[in-house]
């Protein structure tokens, strides 16, 4: 293989970009001007390519054993070298000595020289010539560049290189530095030959940081473009150019020059910069000549990170204010108009070291500086350069270059999504015109823009590619406007030959016309034509004007083509004369149109079109369709010139020929015979009025008689009367009542009627104008209405009707007053007791103005008309005033003492809001809350406004009512989270109501990546975003729209279909764009409620395309290959579908251009409902489906054998059948006789097996107990951590947070209200020991539906705290409710369920009692065997790899934790030393492949093991440091080092650093809020490690590559799968094995009725067997149930699934798996049925089932021991329970207990109080009475606490 192969090239036709791809970054190109080939500087590689991006030679140049701690040359002796990658820092073209510098980032920055022609052969290198040889850095971050010169002295001249380079902590200090090319006297090859401190200093270090961007020559001079800072506490970049002279040996002439782009340098940081001519055209703009060089500059901006700027600095503007600026100093005392022009950047003087003198050439005298002379110098800010950007751009500009195109400048700019952008800066204002052809990766593009030698190419080089594009695509266009409209300077549009073309590839292009430029805008158009239209029932020669016709040649021929029809064309000047089509030749006008339109191009020789446009020939016949009812003057007044005959009623083209009276000739409209001016113009429905009007031009038609007719009235028509002269009448229409519609400004509105004369059927005239139609009673309903009417309509109101009509209609006179006012309703009904609402009255009769509204009350109070929103007659708005009782009618009073009374009340009600759901929301707002409560719509949504603190909420009108909806706005509070915020919701203008403690202001969301970046136009992909925050977020949406240079953009937008906390997923949206070009970026943005996060540019490529299938039929093998192009570019084989029929199949590979397909093996049914018609047919569809989009690529069938006849098939089937069947009986005594020998042999290796299995249990518990007996040693009842009373209590009863107030007891009650408060909880503490007050406070509780299953525990749990005091009379309420429970169960439930579940107060009160009252049982007996299995389980599961991320062991009882792969580990003993607390060593076992924070665990349990867990430290507190030698390291799951594995990173175990048995490892504590991963940058970097790669420990879930397989391969691999874990199956009976005698010690301490049975347990026992003995219908089954319900499974089971409830444990995942297997089978024991297993039965349920009989019998036993012990009588209860409540009750928050009851009773308090009243027993003890004293005590308590 050649040297390059492990490079990809690709190199495609004409036109197409051509491609180089490198397997690793480049950082770096530079091409050979003589010879055109191309150096690639990459990590670990240098490339040589030809012009055409073939590779001819590559060098490896990396990876080396390097490290930046070592100095060159690297040995053995440096410890810390590892394989460190070589990044390409420098590289130059030297073609005179026919060398390439190439300066990587190993050996601090060394560089090598290599041989241009063949760049593996290495000319020169060494790493021992020390400091001075160190050229670039070693940091990857820090920028370095060079350029080719010379050094001349009077006695040598040899070629060198200029170096620009920042600073790295272990490399050259040379800010800037001369280096030698070959050895010279004392200098050796890249020694730094000129020694100029005061550039080269390190003091520069610490107040500038330089970022180089750009090096160049010009003339004398060498300038070097970076930006840095101005000092040490600045951190805002500026931009500098320096200067220095080519041959400068002491760098005296180096000057900086501020530039800045923008008059406020907004744009401050330079990215990359040009130098070339600015071309004739810009340079007029410029103000400068065409032939200076100018500098063309992008700049980023630190204050918007969004945006670039392309400035241009003209050489000779920079060289002058240099000059300004070093005559100043030289001088000047530094001053230009008396200000400071001048300091001094690298140089601790403080002294002024500028001149004043007389001497004002002295810097055109030594320009190069000298010795004498102050140097370095800059500008000061006040004088830097300035220029205002040429072009601004959203989004990052990395690269720039500039040609020329016939003297106008075009910059291409390279972004950070991979675009180059062509810009055309000659241009009037300057703008993006295009971009160049090539794939759009989203990779930035690399600042060398580089051009070919005859600058027709562009290389385009982003991170592992290099493109070769064309400059221009011209010839894509193939019309005149499409190339014009590209705007691009190098294309113009080529007239006679019909192309789009550069000028030079235009023949004839210097003659006017013949090349269009196409930022000119300009094609050849038709100007006009004459004549401009033409009858189509005629023809003619038409001459047609082109202005800007080129001329033709001698050869050329010139045609024009109407339609379809053409005629040779004879040219003049710019005049073209053709012959018309003929009439029959042309089509007919469309319908309603009077003309059509026919396309007409000028063609040169047949075939190439010079210009087009459209040519209209008219018919005159058709311009009377346009408006039947005026045809003559629409045929007259047409613009085709048309004449009107009146008495053949047509309209023809004009003819002078004929004349007459009848004859209207063009434009004469009012010669027209026609009907005008009609009396009376306005017409009532329902009433004949006689109608006039008059008549002209009528003269021809004397004699004849006219009737008139309407629209309206079709089937009616009235004959017309001459009264006079012209005048003409008819008695008019009565016409008929109809609705009328409504506009905007009335309604009804008045409809205009057209009234039509008739001579004949034929013959009509219409009248103009027309008359207009109208009805007094629509809409205007009552009399206020009709009364408004406008007087000309002449409506009145007539009470005979009781309706409004036209006055002549009504026969009664009509009232002087309208009705009274009638309300039908009132909005809203309800108002808050202070008022201030508005309030709307509708109904009728409510005055005809404003003014007429004289008193309105609401419920007996004044009510304040708004007169702005008063409504005729309809309705009025007021604003009602406070309450002065419960409700009422409302009442209007009018003008003229008239009273209306409405028939429903208005109420005033208090609304009370109580809750807001959900209670926290992102900070941004946007999050819709529900506010609930009672009357919440007590006003309309206009009058009701909600805030958030101080923030609004705006509600919505769809969700006002029983509650209120609102979208909280922006929250703008000092601090996140903002704390428990109020919600205020306002009633009007006086009304104020809060909910406290409502709402909660979170961070907004924090978006961190999401992926992938591209898709489709189709849309449909899915895009995952991953960050924080997402769970609160209600409505996600992604917008992607064109970047900002993009006309109209259009937004495409998406909604999120998943969503947790961290992750949201969209489907990329379909977007219209790219179709025809390459790939287009777009701005991507999230909208997560109000919040907006900006996710940057997004990728869609144009859709793919498919070819026909190669082939089409299905074979045995199962697999098709679809091709075509684009697949790759949006879409991988996991996201990709393809179907066969209706049948999905799987895609296992996706190329770009190919897809393999893995067919179903048999034939599906189709999906087509056409191949399912044809049912002779057996073709599919074959159908891919990338996001949204399908394709039907082709139709495929399956391979048919072929077909036999049927007189062959049946003896060659029955014959061999026949055999068969006497071979299968031979075969099957042979079998039988060989499966008894099987089964022995089976049997035997069953045995073997079994006996393998109790010899491993055997060995195992056997390590155990000698594991134990320290253990053991250490469970003396001192040392086991029982937690005490109150700890124990609280975990037992409430299973709540740590901030739960009964867990941290912490009341903030004011000082002044302590006594009251204190006097009043004690008086309800008395309340609550009066049994008939307790029992109707439970069951008032529980008959609320809102009293769930959690608030019963929850009140349960309170109450055994606030009558732990008197637990005697605690146990009588318990028996008293459990009597009740039991009688419900018994009568009209299943017995069997009660107990089963805490779904009561009792029950849980039940559970309560029991934890209580087994507390020192637990002590004394039970809690040691408990604490002995789980120390066992712990050991034994820890012994053995545990698996981190999954939770899953190689030593466990659960199935579902077994870790179902053989780990291979090893035992290891570290000697732990901890840091701060003597020098003593702990050995701790631990496994090598323990992640870190497993080992941290497992040494803090051994270290700390005589402290309970509480007390230990966590392991997120301590750091472990592994000391092998002399240096430490820290230990940490993941850091750098961390091993990658596809897109899964493993986590960091003791095998992954190495350590070894009886390492020595120093634990030490730190701060939480120090970072101690000192071989890490930062926290950052951590969690950007956790984030970007998803991590695991032992077993990697399986890769995208596994999940691709094929169908059949998938479930082969599954079932190997499930083989191999039911394998490991016999490691669960090993554990059990194991543990199997703390098992049974642990059941034989709770299960013994031998030992000490708890009086308690005795005493329940007894009360159930009496209350079972009570009913009859209650059967031995069913009192063991009750038992087991009240004893082993409420307490019992809890306790042995959650150690943590007894001792101070931290229980793993991993062993609390295991624990509720044990807890299963404690279960499985109590219970009587029989559990029938079977094979299908689950492993955990199996494991135990030889012991489950003996379990079961130890139960039974237990139950009938207690039967037969010594009663446990009341007295003797009572005084134990009185000794445990003496013992513990002054442990417990007993008063935070009755204070949290008390809110029970005060939200119930009303169903309480009438429980009570109703009670008789209750009133007699004044209950009710006692309560209400309690809570007017405590009436203030909620707000103050």
């Amino acid at each position: 293989l050649p040297l390059w192969s492990s490079a990809i090239y690709l190199f495609l036709p004409k036109n197409v970009a051509t491609l180089f791809t490198s397997p690793t970054l480049i950082n770096n190109v530079v091409r050979d001007p003589r010879t055109g080939h191309l150096y690639a500087g990459a990590v670990n590689a240098v490339h040589q390519l030809d012009a055409a991006l073939r590779p001819q030679s590559r060098a490896d140049t990396g990876p080396r054993r390097d490290n930046r701690l070592c100095t060159p040359p690297v040995t053995s002796a440096c410890s810390e070298a590892r394989d460190t990658d070589n990044h390409n820092k420098l590289l130059l073209v030297h073609a005179a000595g026919d060398t390439l510098v190439e300066c990587g980032s190993v050996f601090r920055g060394i560089c090598s020289l290599r041989n241009l022609s063949r760049v593996e052969h290495l000319l020169y290198f060494s790493d021992t010539n020390g400091e001075k040889s160190y050229v670039a850095s070693a940091e990857e971050a820090v920028s370095v560049v060079g350029v080719m010169s010379f050094y001349n002295d009077s006695s040598s001249n040899f070629s060198v290189f200029l170096v620009g380079k920042g600073y790295g902590s272990h490399d050259s200090t040379k800010l800037i530095s001369t280096r030698i090319l070959k050895p010279h006297g004392d200098w050796v090859v890249f020694d730094s030959i000129i020694e100029a401190s005061s550039v080269q200093a390190s003091s520069f270090v610490l107040r500038y940081l330089h970022d180089f961007r750009f090096v160049f020559k010009d003339g004398i001079y060498v300038y070097f473009l970076f930006s840095r800072t101005l000092g040490v506490q600045e951190n805002k970049n500026f931009t500098f150019l320096a200067r220095m002279c080519e041959n400068d040996h002491s760098y005296y002439s180096y000057t900086e020059l501020q530039l800045n782009c923008s008059r406020a340098n907004t744009f401050n940081k330079v990215q990359a910069a040009y130098v070339s001519a600015p071309g004739e055209i810009l340079a007029r703009k410029m103000n400068v000549s065409a032939t200076d060089q100018v500098l063309f500059i992008t700049f980023s901006s630190d204050e918007d990170s969004s945006r670039s700027a392309l400035c241009m600095y003209p050489l000779p503007t920079i060289n002058k204010w240099l000059r300004d600026i070093i005559q100043a100093c030289y001088s000047e005392s530094g001053l230009i108009n008396n200000k400071q022009a001048v300091y001094y950047p690298y140089t601790s003087k403080t002294e002024e070291l500028c001149a004043k003198n007389d001497q004002k050439d002295r810097a055109d005298r030594f320009k190069c500086g000298e010795e004498f002379l102050p140097s370095p110098l800059a500008s000061t800010p006040e004088f830097a350069l300035t220029t205002e950007p040429t072009l601004v751009r959203k989004g990052h500009v990395t690269a720039v270059a500039v040609a020329l195109e016939m003297e106008h400048a075009v910059a291409f700019l390279g972004t950070a999504t991979g675009e180059v952008l062509k810009v055309h800066l000659s241009a009037q204002t300057p703008e993006v015109y295009g971009r160049t052809a090539g794939e759009v990766t989203g990779d930035k593009v690399n600042k060398n823009l580089l051009f070919d030698r005859h600058l027709q190419h562009l290389y385009i080089t982003t991170e592992t590619k290099i493109t070769k594009v064309a400059v221009q695509a011209c010839h894509l266009k193939t019309d005149c406007h499409s190339c014009v409209s590209m705007r691009d300077p190098y294309c113009g549009w080529c007239v006679l030959k019909g192309r789009c073309t550069r000028k030079l590839q235009c023949e004839r292009s210097e003659e006017a016309n013949t090349w269009l430029w196409s930022p000119a805008q300009r094609c050849v158009r038709i100007e006009s034509f004459n004549p401009a239209s033409i009858s189509c029932k005629k023809t003619d020669q038409v001459e047609i004007s082109v202005p800007a016709l080129p001329r033709l040649g001698a050869l050329d021929v010139l045609h024009c083509v109407f339609g379809e029809v053409r005629s040779q064309a004879a040219m003049a000047g710019s005049l073209v004369t053709c012959s018309l089509p003929e009439p029959g030749k042309v089509p007919a006008p469309p319908p309603r149109q009077d003309y059509v339109s026919v396309p007409m191009r000028v063609m040169v020789n047949d075939t190439i079109e010079v210009t087009s446009g459209e040519y209209h020939f008219y018919d005159c016949g058709a311009t009377v369709s346009k408006n039947p009812n005026t045809p003559c003057i629409s045929c007259v007044t047409s613009k085709w010139g048309c004449q009107w005959d009146a008495r053949k009623f047509n309209c023809s083209d004009r003819d002078d020929a004929t004349s007459g009276a009848h004859i209207v000739k063009p434009q004469q409209s009012n010669q027209c015979p026609q009907f005008a001016s009609p009396e009376p113009t306005l017409i009532p429905v329902g009433h004949r009025i006689p109608i006039s009007f008059k008549g002209t031009n009528l003269g021809i038609y004397d004699g004849r008689r006219f009737h008139i007719g309407t629209e309206l009235m079709k089937q009616t028509e009235e004959e017309v009367t001459l009264d006079q002269g012209s005048k003409f009448s008819f008695r008019g229409y009565e016409f008929l009542s109809f609705k009328l519609p409504c506009n905007e400004s009335s309604c009804p509105s008045p409809i205009s009627l057209s009234l039509s004369l008739s001579l004949s059927l034929s013959l009509s005239l219409s009248l103009s104008p027309t008359v207009v139609l109208y009805n007094c009673s629509m809409g205007r309903e009552d009399c206020s209405l009709c009364r408004h009417a406008d007087e000309t309509y002449q409506c009145v109101w007539c009470p005979g009707s009781k309706s409004c009509v036209y006055r002549e209609l009504c026969r009664s006179e009509g009232p002087a007053q309208c009705p009274d006012p009638r309300i039908t309703d009132i909005v809203p009904r309800y108002g808050p007791m202070n008022g201030r609402i508005a309030v709307t009255i509708k109904g009728s009769n409510l005055g005809i103005k404003k003014e007429d509204i004289k008193k309105i009350t609401v419920a007996g109070v004044d009510c304040v008309h708004k007169m702005e929103r008063y409504s005729v007659s309809t309705s009025l708005v007021c604003e009602v005033g406070p309450a002065r009782r419960g409700g009422g009618v409302v009442e209007v009073e009018v003008e003229g003492g008239r009273r209306g009374r409405s028939q429903v009340n208005f109420t005033y009600r208090d609304p009370i809001p109580t809750a807001v759901k959900p209670p926290q929301g992102p900070a941004a707002g946007g999050t819709v809350i529900t506010i609930t409560g009672t009357f919440l719509d007590t006003a309309t949504k206009e009058d009701v406004s909600v805030t958030v603190g101080e923030a609004p909420c705006k509600v919505y009108a769809r969700s006002f009512g029983p509650q209120i909806e609102c979208t909280t706005g922006k929250y703008g509070g000092p601090k996140l989270p903002s704390g428990l915020l109020t919600v205020t919701v306002r009633y009007g203008k006086n009304t104020t109501k809060e909910v406290r403690d409502a709402f909660t202001y979170l961070e907004n969301p924090k978006v961190s990546d999401y992926y992938p970046k591209a898709s489709f136009v189709c849309g449909g992909r899915v895009i995952t975003v991953v960050g924080g925050g997402f769970a609160q977020i209600q409505n996600a949406t992604m917008t992607v729209q064109p970047s900002a240079d993009v006309t109209s953009p259009e937004a495409f937008v998406a909604e999120a279909f998943a969503q947790n906390d961290t992750m949201l997923q969209f489907r990329s949206p379909a977007a219209t764009c790219c179709q025809e070009g390459g790939a287009a970026s777009f701005r991507t943005a999230l909208r997560l409620d109000n919040a907006g996060e900006e996710l940057g540019d997004f990728l869609y490529h144009p859709d793919p395309t498919f070819s026909p299938l190669a082939k089409t039929v299905i074979t045995e093998t199962g697999f098709i290959i679809v091709s075509g192009r684009g697949f790759a570019k949006a879409m991988t084989a996991r996201e990709a579908r393809a179907f066969v029929g209706d049948t999905s199949c799987n895609i296992t590979i996706l190329q770009d251009d190919k897809l393999f397909l893995d067919v179903p093996s048999t034939q599906p049914r189709s999906r087509s409902t056409r191949h399912r018609r044809d049912t002779s047919s057996d073709l599919l569809d074959l159908v891919v489906q990338f996001g949204h989009r399908r394709w039907v690529v082709g139709a495929v069938s399956y391979a048919r054998k072929d077909e036999v006849p049927l007189a062959i098939i049946i003896p060659a089937v029955l014959i061999p059948m026949l055999v068969f069947i006497g071979v299968s009986v031979y075969c099957y005594r042979r079998k039988s006789q060989q499966a008894e020998r099987e089964y022995e042999k089976v049997k035997h290796q069953l045995e073997n097996l079994e006996e393998s299995v109790r010899d491993r249990c055997k060995k195992e518990f056997t390590d155990l107990m000698i594991e134990m007996e320290d253990h053991t040693n250490d469970v003396s009842e001192a040392r086991i951590p029982f937690l005490d009373y109150k700890m124990y209590t609280d975990r037992n009863f409430f299973l709540t947070s740590q901030d739960d107030v009964m867990i941290t007891g912490k009341l903030q009650i004011p000082e002044a209200r302590r006594a009251t408060v204190t006097q009043a909880l004690n008086q309800f503490s008395n309340l609550l020991n009066s049994k008939t007050f307790l029992i109707n406070f439970i069951k008032t509780l529980e008959s609320k539906p809102d009293f769930n299953a959690r608030a019963r525990s929850y009140f349960a749990s309170l109450l055994t705290v606030a009558l732990h005091g008197k637990l005697e009379y605690y146990t009588d309420i318990m028996r008293t409710l459990l009597l009740e429970l039991m009688d419900e169960h018994v009568h009209s439930k299943n017995p069997k369920l009660m107990l089963r579940r805490s779904e009561t107060v009792v029950e849980r009160m039940l559970c309560n009692w029991m934890s209580i009252c087994l507390y020192q049982f637990l002590r004394d007996t039970a809690g040691e065997p408990l604490y002995k299995l789980f120390k066992a389980l712990k050991h034994q599961v820890e012994k053995g790899p545990v698996d981190a991320n999954v939770k899953k062991a190689k030593y466990t009882l659960n199935d579902t934790g077994l870790l179902g792969d053989d780990v291979e580990y090893l035992l290891l003993t570290l000697q732990v030393l901890v840091h701060g607390e003597g020098p003593d060593v702990t050995p701790v076992k631990v496994l090598n492949c323990d992640t870190i924070t497993q080992v941290k665990e497992k040494i803090i349990d051994q270290v700390y093991r005589n402290q309970p867990y509480s007390q230990r430290p966590k392991s997120d507190s301590v750091a472990l440091e592994w000391r092998p030698g002399s240096t430490g390291q820290i230990l940490s799951d993941l850091d750098l080092t961390s091993q990658k594995e596809g897109r899964w990173k493993r986590l960091n175990t003791l095998a992954h650093y190495n350590v070894r048995d009886n390492a020595t490892l120093v634990l030490s504590r730190v701060l939480h809020t120090q970072s101690f991963h000192q071989n890490q940058d930062s926290y950052e970097e951590k969690n950007a490690l956790l984030e970007e790669d998803n991590t695991f420990h032992l077993v990697r879930p399986a890769d995208e590559m596994d999940e691709g397989r094929s169908k059949r391969g998938s479930m082969k691999h599954k079932a190997t799968n499930k083989a191999i874990t039911e394998i490991y199956l016999t490691r669960l009976l090993s554990v059990k094995g194991t543990l199997q005698v703390f098992v049974d010690d642990f059941f034989s301490s709770v299960l013994s009725a031998d030992l000490a049975v708890p009086p308690a347990v005795k005493y329940f026992f007894d009360f159930l067997d009496e209350q079972a003995h009570r009913h009859d219908n209650v059967d031995e089954e069913t009192l063991h149930i009750w038992k087991t319900h009240s004893l082993p499974l409420r307490f019992w089971v809890n306790i042995l699934k959650n150690p943590e409830f007894i001792f101070d444990v931290h229980v793993t995942e991993v062993v609390d798996a295991s624990l509720h297997v044990i807890g299963q089978t404690f279960m499985d024991a109590c219970t009587k049925t029989e559990h029938k297993l079977s094979r299908d039965s689950p492993s955990n349920k199996l494991l135990y089932a030889k012991e489950i009989s003996t379990y079961k019998k130890m139960v039974d036993d237990y139950y009938k021991g207690i039967r037969q012990m010594v009663p446990v009588s009341d007295q003797d209860m009572n005084t134990h329970l009185a000794e445990v409540s003496r013992q513990h009750t002054d442990k417990l928050n007993t008063q935070v207990a009755l204070h949290q009851l008390y809110q029970y009773a005060s939200k119930y308090y009303d169903g309480i109080i009438q429980s009570l009243d109703e009670d008789p027993a209750a009133q007699s003890k004044q209950l009710t009475l006692r309560l209400q004293q309690i809570a007017a005590a405590l009436e203030n308590k909620v707000t103050d606490l």
